[in-house]
């Protein structure tokens, strides 16, 4: 009597030794970091260090007198500053390299339906990213300084120094970057089975609790930001609930075309 297994798995004989995974790890990181270079180049040449500056100050500028100009308090803060603003957003620019990369170097290990899930989901997260990067340059900043630029005093002029600035809304983008990633953390815990979508429901009032405590948390002290952080978050959990919902209907169906064509066969 054969043992035939009842259907072929498709990554039968695909295995690669360890040695061979480190050196496709190897080939990835070098390839994603020879991207980060050239999209460092690329900003440098255009807009260049000082545009990129400019451009991250367009939110407090406009709540500061007409003449006002960020300071360098440090002495190496006019030469650092620019680089470190220069880096950080040659890594977001890049973020669809990295992630193609980490997707190319897991691919090979994934089923094709697995496959399917997970480019949309890569794709998502990337785009979720920008979107809280662009939420926070667009909207919460303007919105924050405006807010804490009502209890200056007459007597203080606010000039920050540039190089506290930057460090603060780097802050808010990695905050808010990761905060609009919650449809997929979802997603993926309904997905591996760790919890069901009737119990993202029920988690739903805790969930409106961790929002707030954690954008108390990350967000500097004042009502706008923390409210700019928390309702996002809650919003995107229940799109996520719904994402779920959708994923785990579809899973169902193709689960029953698949038996009804086993049955067939």
């Amino acid at each position: 009597m054969s043992n035939k297994p009842d259907s072929d798995d498709e990554l039968a004989g695909t295995e690669q030794p360890f040695v061979q995974h480190l050196m496709e790890l190897r080939d990835r990181m070098i390839y994603s970091i020879i991207g980060l270079a050239v999209c460092m180049a690329a900003l440098a040449l255009w807009p260049g260090p000082s545009g990129l500056i400019d451009l991250i100050a367009i939110p407090i500028r406009a709540h500061m007198p007409p003449e006002a100009r960020l300071i360098a308090v440090g002495v190496f803060s006019p030469f650092f500053v620019p680089l470190k603003v220069l880096a950080m957003a040659a890594v977001l620019l890049s973020l669809p390299w990295w992630m193609y990369q980490l997707w190319s170097f897991i691919a090979p290990g994934l089923y094709s339906h697995e496959k399917r899930f997970a480019v949309p989901l890569i794709i998502l997260g990337s785009l979720l990213a920008y979107a809280g990067i662009a939420f926070v340059q667009f909207f919460v900043l303007d919105k924050m300084f405006g807010f804490i630029q009502k209890f200056t005093p007459a007597s203080v002029a606010a000039t920050p120094d540039i190089a506290s600035y930057v460090e603060a809304i780097l802050g808010l983008y990695l905050a808010f970057g990761l905060a609009f990633q919650v449809p997929i953390v979802v997603v993926l815990l309904v997905k591996m089975g760790m919890v069901s979508v009737q119990k993202l429901r029920d988690f739903r009032g805790y969930f409106i609790v961790i929002a707030f405590i954690v954008a108390a948390i990350v967000t500097p002290p004042d009502v706008i930001s923390q409210l700019a952080l928390a309702v996002p978050m809650i919003v995107l959990y229940e799109a996520g609930i719904w994402g779920a919902q959708v994923f785990v209907k579809r899973t169902q169906a193709e689960g029953e075309e698949a038996s009804d064509e086993k049955t067939a066969s």
